[in-house]
């Protein structure tokens, strides 16, 4: 894969995480998004702050609808789940696509132009769920909704779609969801079915990592906010439950990954240390760090939102391809 922010064998992690290696336009970018996030006042109360999240009124944008996606309803362990689907002109395989939103917030309907791109570039067809939200639904609500999306898949692609190349991933809480969708699937004996996962800085670790605590003043999430996303997640269980926070799980036997994140996000550690331990458990693994990317660099304009992107169209484009090869 051509990607320049790519973890190399023979190059050093700093290289990708000194401040040397920002960009000026990564800075203006991270200048103009403080700037717009000191004039916002987010609004009381969680039904209100839901509505904003999914407007792009709390400084994270949302992507224009797409008038080629189409919605489906398949029948879920606690009732319907909505499906929203991408098909592209040319289809080599499916993007199962789970969202962000510190599981609390967030929607399926809001990742239109970077699920087309994926399409575009890696011909795969994307099926974003519309899970259920804590703190209404605490765990394992959400990880429950994916898992029946994703065995879905498994029995229908083929018919739906035309392909029975899986591939899972997500931002933030959407990628603990597709990690923990994947060992699901292992434990339930259908760990070959996903051929790929793409996990856009995760949080892998509801107990949190150093750079959580280490980080300050950055933007879209702070050490407060992430107390409160993984408390409304967890509910009274553990956050060092395997079974809410991979980092602490048995990793065998699950799809080659790649793990992108941006070095001024304060999930950086989440990043860093699953990398490791995918590999460890003898995974695939890959790990591409970008530059004085924020938490959700790739939703914003300019170079590093497209590098971010296209490396994960690239990733899944080459995974396809190595199969079909």
């Amino acid at each position: 894969m051509d990607n320049p922010f790519l973890l190399s064998p023979d190059q050093s992690l700093a290289s990708l995480t000194s401040p040397d290696a920002i960009t000026a336009s990564t800075h203006a970018m991270n200048a103009a998004v403080a700037k717009a996030l000191a004039a916002i006042t987010p609004p009381d109360g969680l039904p209100a702050l839901r509505e904003a999240y999914v407007r792009g009124e709390l400084g994270l944008p949302t992507a224009p609808k797409s008038p080629r996606a189409r919605t489906l309803t398949i029948e879920g362990p606690a009732g319907p789940i909505g499906l929203r689907i991408l098909v592209p002109d040319e289809v080599w395989g499916v993007y199962l696509h789970i969202h962000g939103g510190g599981w609390i917030v967030g929607s399926n309907d809001t990742w239109d132009e970077q699920l087309e791109y994926f399409g575009r570039e890696a011909g795969m067809v994307s099926v974003s769920v519309d899970y259920r939200l804590a703190p209404e639904h605490p765990a394992p609500a959400a990880i429950d909704d994916c898992v029946a999306v994703a065995s879905w898949l498994i029995e229908h692609a083929e018919r739906e779609f035309g392909t029975s190349w899986l591939s899972i991933g997500g931002e933030s809480a959407g990628s603990n969801l597709a990690v923990l969708t994947l060992l699901r699937l292992r434990d339930a004996g259908k760990g070959d079915a996903f051929r790929a996962a793409s996990l856009l800085y995760g949080v892998f670790d509801l107990s949190l990592t150093p750079s959580v605590f280490r980080v300050t003043g950055a933007p879209f999430i702070s050490l407060e906010a992430m107390q409160q996303f993984t408390g409304a997640f967890a509910g009274v269980r553990d956050l060092k439950d395997p079974t809410l926070s991979p980092l602490y799980a048995d990793l065998h036997d699950l799809s080659p990954a790649l793990f992108s994140v941006g070095s001024s996000d304060p999930l950086l550690d989440d990043s860093l240390f699953m990398f490791m331990r995918w590999q460890a458990a003898g995974n695939l693994a890959h790990l591409a760090v970008y530059p004085g990317g924020t938490h959700g660099f790739n939703t914003l304009n300019g170079e590093l939102a497209a590098a971010g992107n296209r490396g994960v169209a690239k990733f899944l484009k080459a995974m396809r391809t190595e199969v079909a090869g």
